[in-house]
């Protein structure tokens, strides 16, 4: 009785065990990536090194960024300085149009900026703009199974340091103004990859000498709406709906089957073969029949060492 109790067991944790695995594979398959986005409308990286000490101030000040799922559009941005102009707040943007927003769906990231009518300006120039623009925008879409887009454009005129200037997708644009410093300005930079897509409308390195308000020189980088996105990947239900669908049906098309349009001869001559194929379809099996299969081999095997061992015993 102990050994039959014991062959019982063991049978049933390998019937249970085939289920078991094939769940654990199904839900670590289901698993899928999500998508990302993210907008910015003005990002500053600057060094700010003042006269009367040997200090450089970071300027590192953002205006609507924003990560998927989000939205913003304020028109303004002030930052204060220790050492610059008494400590006062000075205006880094104004603008009359400065949004930027970021949305993911299941299938969709996409990331947008636009920024019209606006005026930068950086410490130690405070009535001169670093850059005027009129109107610009950027937006990166990614989508799943599709391949990443990016772009940007400027439109109207464009001054820097109080000039006029004509920017070229072509390379960087170089505006020196004597006594007050260097701008080089690239016009729309994009990338993108097999998932990832990024747009900038402009990105500016800075090099000024304004020696005013205290500051003696500020270098860095200033960006003008840049957007940004990673693809989801392609929902698994996608792609296990996407094999029936490929598959010629003859029901649900409506067309015969090619049983049917045979001659009821060439039916009759058909090999054995194929009616014993047909046959073990009609009978249901599925991914858990080799477990099935096993655990009765196991428990007729632990039956079978059962019956022996109590002859045994008996004899």
């Amino acid at each position: 009785m102990p050994v039959r109790r014991f062959a019982v067991t063991a049978a049933a944790t390998v019937l249970a065990a085939g289920p078991a695995a094939l769940a654990g594979a199904g839900s670590a398959h289901a698993t899928a990536d999500h998508g990302r986005a993210s907008a910015v409308v003005l990002r500053t990286g600057l060094d700010v090194s003042l006269l009367r000490k040997s200090v450089n101030v970071p300027l590192a000040v953002s205006l609507n960024e924003v990560q998927a799922p989000e939205s913003a559009d304020k028109t303004a941005l002030t930052a204060r300085l220790d050492g610059v102009d008494h400590g006062r707040p000075f205006s880094v943007l104004r603008a009359d149009v400065a949004t930027a927003e970021a949305t993911v769906s299941a299938g969709k990231a996409e990331g947008s900026t636009r920024l019209a009518h606006a005026a930068v300006h950086v410490p130690g120039l405070p009535l001169l703009s670093l850059i005027e623009i009129e109107d610009v925008t950027s937006k990166a879409t990614c989508e799943a199974g599709k391949k990443p887009v990016a772009t940007a454009n400027l439109l109207g005129s464009v001054n820097v340091l109080g000039k006029k200037v004509t920017l070229s997708t072509g390379g960087p644009t170089h505006v020196r103004v004597p006594g007050v410093g260097e701008v080089r300005l690239d016009l729309s930079r994009t990338e993108t990859t097999s998932r990832t897509a990024a747009a900038s409308a402009l990105e500016l390195k800075v090099s000024i000498n304004p020696l005013k308000l205290n500051v003696a020189e500020v270098e860095g980088t200033l960006t003008l709406a840049k957007a940004t996105c990673e693809s989801p990947a392609a929902p698994v239900a996608q792609e296990a709906a996407a094999g029936p669908s490929e598959s010629a049906d003859p029901v649900a098309s409506g067309e015969k089957a090619p049983a049917e349009k045979a001659p009821a001869k060439a039916r009759e001559a058909k090999p054995q073969g194929a009616h014993v194929e047909q046959g073990l379809a009609e009978t249901g099996g599925s991914s858990t029949t080799p477990y099935l299969a096993g655990g009765a081999v196991a428990l007729l095997a632990a039956g079978a060492g059962a019956v022996a061992l109590s002859r045994r015993r008996r004899s």
